[in-house]
């Protein structure tokens, strides 16, 4: 069985937030271990190359070359759910670096408090 780490980027097919179609697409694994470890599907978040645009929760990566991205790409903010099954094959992993921006972006979209701190 594939193991499935955070920051991990895949291929995979995505439903349109309108759900009007799917489209292939580089995804980020943002599912921590245990709940990979024990559910059929994973959390990801969908990959762009379009990087002109600037919607509030998307994150450029600055290293996605290394991630196996073909060219200059952004992590949106959208999170969805795949079964494991629907994940095609590993193209890479993201640095610590453009992982770090990711975890603080997702908690300011979930506005999660730092530190314990309650908000």
């Amino acid at each position: 069985m594939t193991s499935f780490k955070r920051g991990d980027v895949h291929l995979a097919e995505i439903v349109f937030t309108d759900g009007t179609a799917t489209k292939k697409r580089p995804v980020v694994v943002i599912s921590g271990k245990q709940y990979n470890e024990k559910r059929d599907e994973v959390i990801v978040s969908p990959i762009t190359s379009n990087v002109i645009r600037k919607i509030y929760g998307d994150v450029t990566i600055k290293y996605w070359e290394s991630a196996g991205l073909l060219f200059p790409s952004a992590v949106t903010g959208i999170i969805t759910t795949v079964k494991k099954m629907m994940l095609e094959k590993k193209i890479g992993q993201l640095r610590k670096e453009d992982w770090l921006k990711i975890e603080d972006c997702l908690r300011k979209n979930l506005e999660l408090p730092i530190n314990n701190e309650d908000n």
